[in-house]
């Protein structure tokens, strides 16, 4: 038998999300023990690591969501932690552009969502589109939000581990969530107690909600994200450069990053993955869990709930490289289609779907109870809102201990 600790709260899951939510308990609750589980050997492996470091300003979502009410906030707070660290930020600012003129009521939308938000987001005609970036291309108008900026991922998770270990926060790597019972959990050949535990274990959350009783109605289907680097020119693009999106499903269309070292990447193609961990090639191939993926896909897309269908097959066909860097082509004036470089690391989004309806979950999913917490949907963009949904999940986390019922933000 394996020896056995104690914490006041344990957190499963060292990505973005798991690492600020540590740090937000600890700095309410100084002296307090805090542990964070992780199966892997380091921090950010998954999402959190192999996400653009986009921050976003916060203009796509509706004002009565949860994302909307975070992401501005999040932009600030992630902006002033990294240079209290010492992180770099790009400040290099993301124009929405439109390719023809039916788009031009998709950019009203964005700006009628910013204006309720509060969010600083200016119409800009082609001429002035020129000063910010000379090759971004736009039909008569364009929307220029001048607070996103780049990050690089790894480098923020990597300084917040050493935030909070600093703080006195335990981190366990290499210790795989189990089970729980009662007050006690396995990670790895460890039996853990706890007083409270939450749940941001990203691809696995909903496996382990289950396991705990909550999120029954819902389950995660992966989608795997690819990037292509443009790597004849870094010069190409100043800023971050995006379609207007489909409101209608969480997935952004085809546009370019400045990332913070100043490379260009275009992205994504977000294609089905047949594992949770599909990456590339075989490794972490899991038999079981492809089939009741592919089974998962098949029923929603004979079900065609919410335009599924459509949706997928958008996706799939930017999987074709010449087809992916057409789409691209569509917002600047000069693009070299040789110039591209190979896939960059390939991300996996774990996407939140209502077993009963079909939908595809666009706002934080988070359920619990006294005990325990789950991050069921991290919504994007939840690098850049990370901050302030820790706060929000260390808030609810307190009330539920005095008794709160079962919440559910989405």
């Amino acid at each position: 038998m394996g020896r056995q600790e104690h914490y006041d709260v344990v957190i499963v899951g060292a990505g973005i999300i798991g690492l600020a939510t540590a740090r937000e308990w600890i700095r309410r609750h100084p002296g307090s023990r805090v542990c964070v589980l992780e199966k892997e050997p380091s921090v950010a492996r998954h999402a959190s690591g192999r996400s653009s470091g986009v921050l976003h300003a916060g203009f796509c979502h509706s004002a009565d969501s949860l994302t909307a009410r975070l992401v501005l906030e999040g932009n600030r707070l992630m902006k002033a932690w990294c240079e209290e660290r010492g992180i770099p930020v790009n400040e290099c600012g993301k124009v929405v552009v439109a390719a023809e003129p039916g788009e031009l009521g998709g950019l009203h939308e964005l700006k009628r969502r910013a204006d309720a938000g509060g969010v600083p987001l200016h119409w800009v005609d082609e001429r002035e589109l020129v000063d910010i970036d000379p090759n971004a291309r736009t039909c008569h108008r364009a929307l220029w939000s001048p607070l996103a900026a780049t990050v690089d991922p790894e480098r923020v998770c990597e300084e917040m581990r050493r935030d909070i270990a600093d703080r006195g926060v335990t981190i366990k790597f290499g210790a795989p969530f189990r089970r729980a019972a009662g007050c006690e959990l396995r990670a790895g050949n460890e039996t853990i107690r706890f007083g409270y535990l939450i749940n941001a274990a990203g691809l696995h959350a909903d496996r382990i909600a289950h396991g705990m009783g909550f999120g029954q109605a819902c389950e995660i289907v992966p989608f795997r994200s690819l990037y292509l680097k443009y790597v004849k020119d870094d010069s190409i693009v100043r800023t971050n450069i995006y379609p207007v999106p489909d409101l209608r499903n969480p997935f952004s269309g085809v546009h370019f990053t400045k990332t913070a070292d100043g490379s260009v990447l275009i992205g994504p193609a977000s294609m089905p993955a047949l594992w949770r961990e599909h990456y590339g090639g075989f490794s972490g191939f899991h038999a079981g869990e492809c089939l009741r993926i592919l089974a998962r896909q098949s029923r929603m897309l004979a079900a065609n709930a919410f335009g599924y269908r459509r949706l997928a097959l958008e996706e799939l066909k930017k999987c074709a490289r010449g087809h992916f860097i057409r789409l691209a082509g569509r917002l600047v004036k000069r693009l070299d289609p040789g110039g591209f470089g190979e896939h960059v690391r390939a991300g996996v989004r774990a996407q939140l779907v209502d077993r009963r309806t079909g939908r595809l979950a666009q706002d934080f999913v988070v359920e619990g109870d006294g005990r325990s917490l789950h991050v069921l949907n991290a919504a994007l963009p939840a690098f850049t809102c990370a901050i302030p949904f820790a706060r929000y999940l260390v808030s609810l986390a307190e009330q539920k201990q005095g008794g709160l019922a079962h919440h559910e933000a989405g």
